[in-house]
């Protein structure tokens, strides 16, 4: 009888110790938080998660809002901002992510037109990126892109991500595994290359058969549960957690199956 309580109690002990390691990009959710703002926080924390990527209220007061995250044990350590927001009103974004005492504010796509992604706006992008971050750095808060996969066109040798890492001075990144893959590179070979650049991860399935491009867009139901697509997930996550350097891993599901899929992505990275 002892060692069946001890048992229970080291498989309690690993399994909050496992919530603060796997997040939610709360954009997974987007259609429930639609119709059930209390109701979706609710089902976060029943699904045993802790912290949050997101940064907005979705229509409640930020008092309201914060209330219920407080009631449900929730904590937003990442907070989206807008490329043009990081360009021209960085103020914004300082304020936003004070507002819920995240320490990361993530920047998902670069403004371009139509398929035109090139050197000359992958410079300007790791200018502004440069710029905000330095700022957002003197409030103690980490600036970090997140990829799409038109930052891995050719370019000098080596893609126009390759220019980005290797002149990202006061900005670093964040790694959505489906993309990367989507967008012809390998999620693991990349961590490697950049060992010290990626401080967050997007864990993030892609179904089989689905072939990639550099466009940044492909149909959401391709998202699968992880462990049952082509992304190595529990090699990134492994290396990961050797290196040390990735502070949060966010799941992220944008299908319309999110709800019975997430839970399963628990199981499967509970099991690694």
């Amino acid at each position: 009888m002892k060692k069946f309580a001890t048992l229970l109690l080291l498989t309690a002990f690993g399994a909050s110790m496992y919530a603060q390691d796997v997040g939610i990009q709360l954009y997974s959710l987007r259609n429930q938080f639609k119709t059930d703002v209390p109701g979706t926080l609710k089902l976060i924390n029943d699904w045993g998660i802790t912290n949050l990527e997101g940064g907005g209220t979705y229509g409640l007061p930020m008092e309201e809002f914060q209330g219920l995250l407080t009631k449900n044990k929730l904590d937003v350590v990442s907070v989206g901002a807008g490329y043009e927001d990081l360009m021209n009103n960085v103020e914004k974004v300082v304020e936003n992510a004070k507002a819920f005492d995240a320490k990361y504010v993530m920047c998902a796509w670069i403004s371009h037109e139509g398929n035109n992604f090139d050197i000359a706006k992958t410079k300007e992008a790791v200018e502004v990126f440069n710029k905000a971050g330095k700022r957002l750095q003197e409030e103690g808060i980490t600036l970090a892109y997140h990829a799409h996969g038109y930052e891995f066109r050719p370019y000098d040798g080596g893609t126009l991500f390759d220019y980005m890492a290797k002149n990202a001075d006061h900005f670093a990144f964040e790694m959505d595994v489906y993309w990367v893959k989507h967008g012809g590179e390998d999620p693991l070979a990349l961590l490697n290359r950049y060992p010290d650049k990626f401080v967050l991860l997007h864990l993030k399935d892609m179904q089989h058969g689905v072939k990639g491009n550099n466009t940044g867009h492909e149909d959401v139901e391709t998202n699968v549960v992880l462990g049952t697509g082509q992304v190595d997930i529990a090699g990134v996550v492994k290396r990961a957690k050797e290196l040390g350097v990735v502070k949060y891993m966010f799941i992220e599901d944008e299908c319309s199956r999110v709800v019975e899929q997430v839970p399963q992505s628990l199981k499967f990275l509970k099991g690694l």
